[in-house]
């Protein structure tokens, strides 16, 4: 089998690529090196991947990397953390329609020349921005009001085009929608601005990094966003790529959409009490609110009994393990200059 991955040297897409060249799949990665620039991945002297520099907006490229893969995840696009959804409201909308478009596009003319199965697109639990129903099932974005969020509201119209591309052209689909994504490989982006946490500059404005980060840089007290009183569902990245994986393979999964997510929830402070503890060891930490920003989100909490039953998918690693990985892979790029 034969994937074709866009976004592939993204956060997600690292572990995505990982997760199919352990399954046999043949790997070509596209992505335009825009958000991190050079980056060396582990499996890039892998026989079966390539990674080809190019736009995800470029049909033709696309076309061309297309035409004998059987499968195509859809993982490009403009996304940076809660700060990128106020500093560039526009770009991210206007950016990632385009991204979407090209790429059923490409999915359209290869589904009808070529061997493509479908498409397995990559969401975002922010089609959830508004809901009111938890745990949330998937169906909820279509019941609910519909994200106040530029970059919600994109991701929500992603799923419309598979919904359009199935019903006038019959291109098979399946909607992967990751919670939270936990892991490694998450760099400062090129575009980012000056951002402080009290005295300490975020770096990547998802907060288990830059929790990390202030605690490691000695931040105290630490600063969190709002009361704390989030919660949010930290999945592991791993898991979320095996979840990928089976949108992509089981048939049950065919015209679905799926919830990817740890059934945990764990709220803010919680989670900055945590990742203090395995820094500073038992000393208790002192927490102080920041002013949140307007699309915090207070509760996240996602149903996953479809994944379950239909892909016999369930994300099983603990977000303590998950922090075992990152708070150490942070520290090294803390000390080398990185972030």
């Amino acid at each position: 089998m034969k994937a074709l991955v866009t976004g592939a040297a993204g956060f997600i897409g690292g572990y995505l690529v990982e997760e199919l060249l352990s399954h046999g799949f043949e790997v070509l990665g596209l992505d335009n090196l825009s958000k991190y620039g050079e980056l060396r991945q582990a499996c890039e002297q892998h026989p079966s991947y390539r990674l080809v520099r190019g736009d995800a907006k470029d049909v033709a490229l696309l076309k061309d990397l297309l035409g004998d893969c059987d499968h195509f995840v859809a993982g490009a696009s403009m996304v940076g953390g809660i700060r990128y959804f106020h500093e560039l409201a526009y770009d991210l909308l206007a950016e990632n329609e385009r991204i979407a478009a090209a790429a059923f596009d490409a999915a359209l003319w290869a589904h009808r020349h070529g061997r493509l199965e479908k498409i397995t697109v990559i969401s975002s639990s922010m089609v959830f921005e508004n809901a009111t129903r938890f745990p949330t099932p998937e169906g909820e974005q279509r019941r609910s009001p519909p994200p106040a969020s530029t970059y919600g509201f994109q991701k929500l119209a992603f799923e419309y085009f598979a919904q359009g591309a199935r019903e006038q052209y019959g291109l098979p689909y399946t909607i992967a929608r990751p919670f939270n994504c936990v892991g490694v490989g998450e760099h400062r982006a090129l575009k980012a601005g000056e951002v402080l946490s009290g005295n300490v500059r975020l770096s990547m404005s998802h907060v288990v990094p830059d929790l990390v980060l202030k605690v490691l840089k000695g931040q105290d007290p630490l600063h969190v966003l709002g009361d704390g009183n989030q919660i949010r569902h930290f999945t592991y990245g791993g898991d979320l790529a095996r979840g990928i994986r089976l949108c992509m393979t089981r048939p049950a999964a065919l015209d679905e959409d799926f919830n990817l997510s740890t059934s945990v929830s764990t709220r803010i402070r919680d989670l900055a009490e945590l990742i203090w503890r395995k820094i500073r060891g038992d000393v208790p930490p002192r927490i102080v609110s920041d002013e949140p920003y307007r699309y915090d989100v207070r509760r996240r909490v996602p149903s996953v009994r479809k994944a379950k039953e239909l892909l016999g998918f369930e994300a099983t690693t603990p977000l303590e393990k998950a922090l075992d990985e990152v708070i150490p892979w942070i520290a090294k790029q803390l000390e080398e200059g990185v972030i």
